[in-house]
Protein backbone atom coordinates (compact mmCIF):
# COMPACT_ATOMS: atom_id res chain seq x y z
CA UNK A 1 0.00 0.00 0.00
CA UNK A 2 1.33 3.21 -0.92
CA UNK A 3 1.68 5.58 2.09
CA UNK A 4 -0.61 8.77 2.69
CA UNK A 5 -0.02 11.24 -0.03
CA UNK A 6 1.00 8.99 -2.44
CA UNK A 7 -0.38 7.12 -5.22
CA UNK A 8 0.30 4.58 -7.24
CA UNK A 9 -0.67 5.87 -11.09
CA UNK A 10 -3.46 4.93 -12.42
CA UNK A 11 -4.22 2.55 -15.22
CA UNK A 12 -5.33 3.69 -18.61
CA UNK A 13 -4.39 5.09 -22.02
CA UNK A 14 -1.01 7.17 -22.17
CA UNK A 15 -1.67 11.03 -20.77
CA UNK A 16 -0.01 13.70 -22.77
CA UNK A 17 3.04 15.55 -21.86
CA UNK A 18 2.51 19.40 -22.58
CA UNK A 19 2.24 20.15 -19.16
CA UNK A 20 2.57 17.22 -17.08
CA UNK A 21 5.62 16.85 -14.75
CA UNK A 22 6.68 13.90 -12.42
CA UNK A 23 7.72 14.31 -9.00
CA UNK A 24 9.35 11.28 -7.56
CA UNK A 25 10.10 12.50 -3.94
CA UNK A 26 9.11 9.95 -0.98
CA UNK A 27 8.82 12.70 2.00
CA UNK A 28 5.15 13.67 1.94
CA UNK A 29 5.18 17.14 2.93
CA UNK A 30 8.11 18.46 0.90
CA UNK A 31 6.03 16.93 -2.05
CA UNK A 32 3.12 18.13 -1.60
CA UNK A 33 4.46 21.42 -1.32
CA UNK A 34 6.02 21.30 -4.36
CA UNK A 35 3.01 20.22 -6.14
CA UNK A 36 0.83 23.12 -4.91
CA UNK A 37 3.98 25.89 -6.02
CA UNK A 38 3.87 24.05 -9.10
CA UNK A 39 0.69 23.49 -9.97
CA UNK A 40 0.00 27.53 -9.15
CA UNK A 41 2.61 27.73 -12.26
CA UNK A 42 0.34 26.27 -14.31
CA UNK A 43 1.77 22.66 -14.19
CA UNK A 44 0.01 19.13 -14.27
CA UNK A 45 1.63 17.22 -11.26
CA UNK A 46 2.04 13.64 -10.98
CA UNK A 47 3.38 12.53 -7.46
CA UNK A 48 4.99 8.88 -6.63
CA UNK A 49 7.12 8.46 -3.77
CA UNK A 50 8.86 5.17 -4.32
CA UNK A 51 11.10 3.48 -7.12
CA UNK A 52 8.12 1.07 -8.21
CA UNK A 53 5.61 3.65 -8.61
CA UNK A 54 8.21 5.80 -10.56
CA UNK A 55 8.87 3.14 -13.22
CA UNK A 56 5.34 2.63 -13.89
CA UNK A 57 4.40 5.98 -14.15
CA UNK A 58 7.52 6.81 -17.10
CA UNK A 59 6.38 3.56 -18.54
CA UNK A 60 2.41 4.27 -18.67
CA UNK A 61 2.90 8.37 -19.30
CA UNK A 62 4.56 10.84 -21.38
CA UNK A 63 6.28 13.56 -18.92
CA UNK A 64 7.35 17.02 -19.50
CA UNK A 65 10.25 16.87 -17.37
CA UNK A 66 10.97 14.76 -13.95
CA UNK A 67 11.92 15.79 -10.81
CA UNK A 68 13.94 12.87 -9.08
CA UNK A 69 14.49 12.45 -5.37
CA UNK A 70 18.15 10.19 -5.24
CA UNK A 71 17.08 8.52 -1.76
CA UNK A 72 14.07 6.56 -2.03
CA UNK A 73 12.38 3.63 0.36
CA UNK A 74 13.13 1.01 -2.52
CA UNK A 75 16.00 2.26 -3.85
CA UNK A 76 18.58 4.88 -6.27
CA UNK A 77 16.48 7.20 -8.64
CA UNK A 78 19.48 7.00 -10.56
CA UNK A 79 18.96 3.25 -11.34
CA UNK A 80 15.41 4.78 -13.13
CA UNK A 81 17.73 7.01 -15.94
CA UNK A 82 18.35 3.98 -18.18
CA UNK A 83 14.19 3.79 -18.51
CA UNK A 84 13.96 7.09 -19.15
CA UNK A 85 16.50 7.04 -21.83
CA UNK A 86 14.67 4.59 -24.11
CA UNK A 87 11.44 7.21 -23.63
CA UNK A 88 10.56 8.97 -26.75
CA UNK A 89 10.87 12.30 -26.08
CA UNK A 90 13.88 11.71 -23.97
CA UNK A 91 12.19 14.26 -20.82
CA UNK A 92 14.65 16.60 -19.31
CA UNK A 93 15.57 15.01 -15.66
CA UNK A 94 16.00 17.58 -12.70
CA UNK A 95 17.70 15.36 -9.92
CA UNK A 96 16.36 16.75 -6.32
CA UNK A 97 18.88 15.68 -3.50
CA UNK A 98 20.14 15.98 0.34
CA UNK A 99 23.54 14.41 -1.24
CA UNK A 100 25.48 17.40 -2.07
CA UNK A 101 29.14 15.68 -2.23
CA UNK A 102 30.79 16.45 -5.33
CA UNK A 103 30.86 12.52 -6.58
CA UNK A 104 27.21 12.64 -5.87
CA UNK A 105 26.69 15.27 -8.05
CA UNK A 106 29.10 14.26 -10.61
CA UNK A 107 27.46 10.36 -10.18
CA UNK A 108 24.13 11.95 -10.93
CA UNK A 109 24.67 14.16 -14.19
CA UNK A 110 26.60 11.05 -15.24
CA UNK A 111 24.24 8.65 -14.63
CA UNK A 112 22.23 11.26 -17.47
CA UNK A 113 20.15 13.82 -15.42
CA UNK A 114 20.38 17.47 -16.51
CA UNK A 115 20.51 19.55 -13.72
CA UNK A 116 21.18 18.34 -10.09
CA UNK A 117 19.65 20.33 -7.28
CA UNK A 118 20.67 20.29 -3.85
CA UNK A 119 17.95 20.08 -0.81
CA UNK A 120 17.19 22.45 1.06
CA UNK A 121 16.59 25.08 -2.22
CA UNK A 122 14.88 27.81 -3.18
CA UNK A 123 11.60 27.69 -5.07
CA UNK A 124 12.65 29.76 -7.77
CA UNK A 125 15.59 28.89 -8.24
CA UNK A 126 13.69 25.30 -9.03
CA UNK A 127 11.41 26.96 -11.02
CA UNK A 128 13.87 28.99 -13.27
CA UNK A 129 16.33 25.86 -13.60
CA UNK A 130 13.09 23.93 -15.36
CA UNK A 131 11.89 26.11 -17.06
CA UNK A 132 15.33 26.36 -18.64
CA UNK A 133 15.61 22.87 -18.89
CA UNK A 134 12.13 22.46 -20.63
CA UNK A 135 12.76 25.48 -22.94
CA UNK A 136 16.00 23.91 -23.98
CA UNK A 137 14.67 19.79 -24.72
CA UNK A 138 14.79 19.13 -28.52
CA UNK A 139 11.13 18.42 -28.53
CA UNK A 140 10.12 21.91 -27.08
CA UNK A 141 7.64 23.94 -29.19
CA UNK A 142 8.27 26.34 -31.67
CA UNK A 143 8.81 29.58 -29.87
CA UNK A 144 6.33 31.67 -32.34
CA UNK A 145 2.80 31.88 -30.82
CA UNK A 146 0.01 30.17 -32.01
CA UNK A 147 -2.60 32.34 -32.92
CA UNK A 148 -6.53 31.67 -33.07
CA UNK A 149 -9.11 34.32 -33.55
CA UNK A 150 -7.46 37.34 -31.78
CA UNK A 151 -5.84 34.88 -29.09
CA UNK A 152 -2.04 34.35 -29.46
CA UNK A 153 -0.57 31.47 -26.96
CA UNK A 154 3.27 30.81 -26.83
CA UNK A 155 3.31 27.08 -26.48
CA UNK A 156 7.36 26.81 -24.93
CA UNK A 157 6.21 29.56 -21.86
CA UNK A 158 2.38 29.24 -22.32
CA UNK A 159 1.88 33.40 -21.99
CA UNK A 160 -1.46 34.15 -23.41
CA UNK A 161 -2.49 37.04 -25.01
CA UNK A 162 -5.59 38.94 -27.07
CA UNK A 163 -4.86 41.84 -29.17
CA UNK A 164 -1.38 41.80 -27.28
CA UNK A 165 -3.04 42.38 -24.06
CA UNK A 166 -2.15 39.88 -21.59
CA UNK A 167 -4.85 37.29 -20.12
CA UNK A 168 -4.35 35.24 -17.03
CA UNK A 169 -6.26 32.38 -16.25
CA UNK A 170 -6.18 29.56 -13.19
CA UNK A 171 -3.76 26.67 -14.25
CA UNK A 172 -6.60 24.17 -14.82
CA UNK A 173 -8.15 26.90 -17.53
CA UNK A 174 -4.52 27.33 -18.68
CA UNK A 175 -4.32 23.63 -19.06
CA UNK A 176 -7.59 22.90 -20.83
CA UNK A 177 -6.72 25.61 -23.30
CA UNK A 178 -2.63 24.90 -23.95
CA UNK A 179 -4.87 21.35 -25.11
CA UNK A 180 -7.36 22.92 -26.94
CA UNK A 181 -5.20 25.34 -29.04
CA UNK A 182 -2.39 22.61 -30.08
CA UNK A 183 -5.74 21.32 -31.81
CA UNK A 184 -7.49 24.05 -33.04
CA UNK A 185 -10.21 23.42 -35.14
CA UNK A 186 -10.39 19.83 -33.88
CA UNK A 187 -12.60 17.88 -31.53
CA UNK A 188 -10.62 17.01 -28.54
CA UNK A 189 -11.97 14.23 -26.58
CA UNK A 190 -13.07 14.50 -22.75
CA UNK A 191 -10.92 11.77 -21.82
CA UNK A 192 -7.86 13.68 -23.07
CA UNK A 193 -8.52 16.99 -21.38
CA UNK A 194 -9.40 15.69 -18.45
CA UNK A 195 -5.70 13.84 -18.78
CA UNK A 196 -4.24 17.22 -19.64
CA UNK A 197 -5.60 19.03 -16.58
CA UNK A 198 -5.49 16.34 -14.01
CA UNK A 199 -2.97 14.64 -11.90
CA UNK A 200 -2.81 11.04 -11.45
CA UNK A 201 -3.78 11.78 -7.68
CA UNK A 202 -6.46 14.56 -8.52
CA UNK A 203 -9.94 13.24 -7.56
CA UNK A 204 -12.07 14.49 -10.66
CA UNK A 205 -16.10 15.29 -9.78
CA UNK A 206 -17.97 14.20 -12.58
CA UNK A 207 -19.01 17.27 -14.23
CA UNK A 208 -15.29 18.99 -13.18
CA UNK A 209 -14.44 19.62 -17.05
CA UNK A 210 -17.75 21.19 -17.82
CA UNK A 211 -17.72 23.62 -14.94
CA UNK A 212 -13.89 24.42 -16.05
CA UNK A 213 -15.06 24.74 -19.66
CA UNK A 214 -17.93 27.14 -18.95
CA UNK A 215 -14.98 29.51 -17.34
CA UNK A 216 -12.76 29.33 -20.06
CA UNK A 217 -15.72 30.04 -22.27
CA UNK A 218 -16.88 33.08 -20.35
CA UNK A 219 -13.25 34.35 -19.95
CA UNK A 220 -12.26 34.32 -23.53
CA UNK A 221 -16.06 35.88 -24.68
CA UNK A 222 -15.12 38.64 -21.71
CA UNK A 223 -11.93 39.40 -23.62
CA UNK A 224 -13.31 39.24 -26.79
CA UNK A 225 -10.90 36.84 -27.98
CA UNK A 226 -12.42 35.89 -31.28
CA UNK A 227 -12.67 32.10 -30.35
CA UNK A 228 -15.60 30.10 -29.63
CA UNK A 229 -15.36 26.53 -27.36
CA UNK A 230 -17.21 24.26 -28.55
CA UNK A 231 -18.94 21.08 -27.41
CA UNK A 232 -19.50 18.18 -29.36
CA UNK A 233 -21.95 15.83 -27.18
CA UNK A 234 -20.68 12.76 -25.48
CA UNK A 235 -17.79 13.56 -27.45
CA UNK A 236 -15.56 16.62 -26.28
CA UNK A 237 -14.51 20.33 -27.08
CA UNK A 238 -13.62 22.00 -29.99
CA UNK A 239 -11.78 25.62 -29.90
CA UNK A 240 -12.16 27.70 -33.19
CA UNK A 241 -12.44 30.79 -34.92
CA UNK A 242 -15.41 32.73 -34.12
CA UNK A 243 -17.31 33.90 -37.25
Amino acid sequence: MNPPGMHAVRSGPSKGSQMRILLVEDDRELAAGLAARLGSEGYVVDRVGNLGDAIEAVISNVYRAILLDRRLPDGDCISLLPVLATRKPVPPVLILSALDDVPDRVAGIEAGADDYLVKPFAFEELRARLLTRIRRAPDRPAEAPVKVGRLSYNLATRDLQVDGVDLHLPRRELALLDTLVRRAGRVVQREHLEAEMYGIDDGIQSNALEVHVSRLRRRLLDANAGVLLHGVRGVGYMLKVAP
